[in-house]
């Protein structure tokens, strides 16, 4: 099972570390993959939830982020790429640009990847794999 990085997280939120880029690539040299939220506004890339707040390349991206594009922007300029990416709101699944299922907080599909906010639990589906703040539990 696929277990992702949710936003850079492995032991619970950590707020002064999400989307921060020095982090993310911290934790993807442990061997993570990593749920990113990813904004372009004035020419530029951010990484950051609510609002953008960390400024980074397009040389950051690579295939072990999954992108959550936050904007248009963020769309219009990684459509082209070979990355995935994705775009959501409050949708209960959406495709990743690679074809991936993406799955809404609570929603469950087989072969998909959904969003496990608290800690480890059971769950009765196939999924592919989940995202969450305790990467670390799930390994276990």
């Amino acid at each position: 099972m696929k277990i992702i990085s949710h936003r850079g997280n492995l032991e619970g939120q950590d707020t002064t570390k999400e989307n921060k880029p020095s982090h993310i690539k911290q934790v993807i040299e442990k061997g993570f993959e990593v749920e990113i939220d990813v904004w372009y506004v004035d020419n530029k890339f951010y990484l950051g939830h609510d609002m953008p707040t960390y400024v980074i390349n397009k040389d950051f991206f690579d295939k072990n982020m999954w992108i959550h594009c936050k904007n248009i922007g963020a769309v219009e300029q990684l459509k082209s790429t070979k990355l995935n990416w994705f775009w959501h709101e409050e949708d209960q699944i959406t495709i990743t640009s690679l074809g991936y299922i993406w799955c809404f907080p609570g929603t469950y599909v087989d072969k998909g990847i959904t969003v496990v906010l608290g800690k480890k639990k059971k769950i009765n589906k196939r999924i592919l794999g989940v995202c969450t703040d305790y990467p670390k539990d799930w390994m276990e």
